[in-house]
């Protein structure tokens, strides 16, 4: 009963954490809540067949699409179903996001939540100061200080990849790879919507309904605990031998 108790209380503190991940992205363009994948573990050992724990059993994800908001910003751009952008992750390999609020730093490379987007050729940038333009089909143009206003130049092109909802795993970064971390092939038949975003597809009611849930049943497990440590006290003590 304790060890039981024990797994169960373990396992309702990482859901609870992978629940206020969730609600802390509300608000992250297109972010996908993780969902905890648990499973129930036989105890090993001679003498307990009927006793059971749970094991996690990794994070998945809801693929479902958030809600697409018109922000008439040039920069940003919602993704079509199932479509991925592809990024340059922390360790310089490529990876894949649904966020489409495009930033352009300082130096003039095009940047998505803080990593560089990928184009053909590897990493965008862009002019320094020029206007920027996003195509239904990815394609980058600028129109740099002093051009005429229809003087638009193409300087490059969104990196899109199809990704099926299952086809790739989530990264704790909040970034997804292909399973066996080779770089999906572009796809140009895939589009996007310039001057949308999709939002974040958690619900703050589940997710705070999830929190509370999940803190009740950790209140239970430790509970649980305290009753087989009672338990255990009271035999000892009825065992004992008084002199």
């Amino acid at each position: 009963m304790l060890f039981t108790a024990m797994s169960g209380a373990n396992q309702a503190l990482e859901q609870q954490a992978v629940v206020a991940n969730n609600l802390a992205n509300i608000v992250t363009p297109g972010f996908r809540a993780q969902l905890v994948e648990m499973q129930s573990s036989p105890v090993a050992g001679e003498g307990l067949p009927t006793r059971v724990s749970v094991a996690a059993n990794g994070v998945g994800v809801d693929w479902s699409e958030g809600p697409i908001v018109h922000t008439d910003r040039a920069l940003d751009v919602a993704l079509g179903a199932n479509v991925m952008l592809a990024v340059q992750a922390g360790n310089g390999q490529e990876a894949y996001t649904r966020r489409g609020d495009l930033q352009v730093d300082g130096t003039g490379a095009m940047t998505v939540g803080g990593r560089p987007v990928i184009g053909d050729g590897g990493p965008i940038s862009v002019p320094l100061g020029s206007e920027v333009t996003l195509g239904s089909d990815g394609t980058i143009s600028v129109r740099e200080l002093g051009m005429e206003p229809r003087g638009l130049s193409p300087v490059g092109k969104l990196k899109l990849v199809s990704a099926p909802p299952g086809t790739l795993q989530a990264g704790t970064d909040g970034l997804f790879r292909s399973a066996n971390a080779q770089p999906l092939p572009a796809d140009d038949s895939l589009r996007v919507a310039p001057g949308a975003l999709e939002g974040s597809n958690v619900s703050p009611t589940n997710a705070m309904v999830a929190m509370i849930d999940n803190s009740r049943r950790y209140d239970m497990q430790m509970k649980a605990i305290s009753t087989a440590d009672e338990n255990a006290k009271r035999a000892n003590s009825l065992l004992s031998l008084q002199g």
